[in-house]
């Protein structure tokens, strides 16, 4: 073998190279570990004293099947673990000691074609076996061709045998390869020589040990096959609880929304029958047709948050965010609702430090967020009562904080008002109207932003929600 020839080593390609090769498979990782497994099985089982020469991928359990036979057959049996990286001074590359005096440590030429193949020989006078892998490179699809379905992890194309005249040129071309350029401290212990150096393998293996390891890789392909069919039945069944789990969801959003539109058409109904008796007075008659002007808007507010709320789960997870300061939205929102609050002689104030920090949020959400905010402060806050909004910067986020001296919320309801429909109930009014999507709309604008939201209240005293929105931190100039 010529330095080119040990440089382009190649154990599948001298597999391949001899007369009348091994029939090639097409296996996954799973199914080698198993063939693994089984030939560790029966070497262990039956105390069979072999020099093992193995490549195997990288990971625990991989290697923790060459321990179980070194535990097992102590110094008696011998390791070589070969590899294409380099090894350090502790040769303890794949999580053996290399001070150990049946394992040692040899360093294979590298190549690219090498670094893609992995194998177990077992030598032994009675059974002689060859597991080899090799991992092709994807196919890279040509420019102007059309697309096809090409896997992501093409699969492993293995060659395993027990014919001494396919293993011993193997076993030969590694020792020659070593040889002819193996680094000097590449084997460890120093002492340590290739052996056995005259060992010429069995044209076969005994029939008894072959049959036993038939057995041993038909009940480790059993376990694999039950171990897949459960994994893949715990699959299904998470599956189906999460498309019934949707279900049940969608179906009680669609019974949520059939009773928000049944409500205002109950009302319009009853106020439109009342409206076609004969006796009806003038002040009655006003009372109705103000009855159905309410509930009008009502249903045109329901399908409004309705269509708002579909909008934004479509469209919100590819909506791009923007820097936006909270003295550019606050103030003009906080203007617009004070007619109403004054109205209803509510004190509405604002307060926002100088130099606040930019923060991310949705494009539009902020405005948005402030605007559903304070709407349910001033809705809730009964006349003559107070509303606040105040901003501080608070770690990585900013803080902004809507306080208002409102009818407060129950300890029991405060989970379930971010909840599509739901609207706090309070002995002020029967009904609060809205949609009572305000506050869902809120936390999934802050959801897509990295924000968060929180709320402290107690009835009759008021509610503070606290909105965090990620801040942007400015970077400094460098001084020159």
């Amino acid at each position: 073998m010529n330095d080119s020839q040990r440089k382009n080593l190649s154990v599948y390609r001298l597999a391949l190279g001899v007369h009348k090769p091994p029939q090639v498979l097409s296996l996954n990782l799973a199914t080698l570990l198993s063939l693994v497994r089984s030939h560790i099985d029966l070497l262990v089982e039956q105390q069979i004293t072999a020099t093992l020469w193995v490549k195997l991928p990288p990971g625990k359990i991989w290697h923790a099947e060459l321990s179980r036979y070194q535990s097992a057959m102590g110094e008696s049996g011998v390791i070589y673990n070969c590899q294409t990286g380099k090894i350090g001074k502790s040769g303890d590359k794949q999580a053996f000691s290399a001070s150990s005096p049946d394992h040692i440590c040899i360093q294979l030429p590298i190549n690219r074609q090498l670094q893609r193949e992995y194998f177990l020989i077992v030598l032994s006078p009675q059974f002689c076996s060859l597991i080899l892998a090799h991992r092709p490179l994807k196919r890279s699809q040509t420019p102007g061709t059309a697309k096809v379905n090409v896997q992501k992890k093409p699969p492993i194309l293995a060659i395993t045998t027990h014919e001494g005249r396919i293993i011993q040129p193997i076993v030969d071309g590694i020792k020659q390869a070593i040889a002819r350029g193996a680094v000097p401290e590449a084997i460890a212990p120093e002492s340590a020589l290739i052996s056995p150096s005259n060992f010429i393998c069995p044209s076969a293996s005994e029939p008894a040990l072959l049959s036993q390891l038939l057995i041993r890789q038909l009940q480790q392909q059993n376990e694999i096959n039950h171990y897949i069919s459960n994994k893949r039945i715990i699959k299904l069944q998470q599956q189906n609880n999460q498309r019934q789990n949707d279900e049940q969801r969608k179906d009680e959003y669609l019974r949520s929304v059939c009773q928000e539109l049944r409500t205002p058409l109950t009302h319009m109904k009853t106020a439109l029958s009342l409206l076609n008796s004969p006796n009806l007075k003038p002040p009655q008659r006003q009372r109705y047709l103000q009855m159905l002007n309410t509930q009008c808007d009502r249903q045109s507010t329901l399908i409004t948050g309705l269509l708002d709320l579909v909008d934004l789960e479509h469209n919100l997870a590819k909506t791009a965010l923007e820097l936006v300061n909270l003295a550019d939205i606050v103030p003009g929102v906080v203007s617009t609702y004070q007619p109403v609050a004054q109205e209803k002689g509510i004190m509405l104030a604002y307060n926002l430090p100088n130099e606040l920090p930019d923060v991310w949020c949705v494009i539009g959400g902020l405005r948005q967020i402030v605007i559903n905010l304070l709407h349910n402060s001033i809705k809730f806050t009964p006349n003559g009562g107070q509303v606040w909004v105040k901003a501080r910067v608070q770690g990585d986020y900013v803080q902004l904080e809507f306080r208002d001296t409102g009818i407060g919320i129950n300890e029991n309801e405060i989970s379930k008002i971010f909840d599509c429909f739901y609207r706090v109930r309070s002995g002020i009014t029967e009904d609060m109207g809205g949609a009572g999507l305000g506050l869902t709309i809120v936390k999934r604008l802050l959801w897509r932003c990295g924000g968060a939201i929180y709320v402290k209240s107690k009835v009759d005293e008021g509610t503070t929600f606290i909105v965090n929105l990620p801040r942007v931190r400015k970077i400094p100039r460098a001084i020159a």
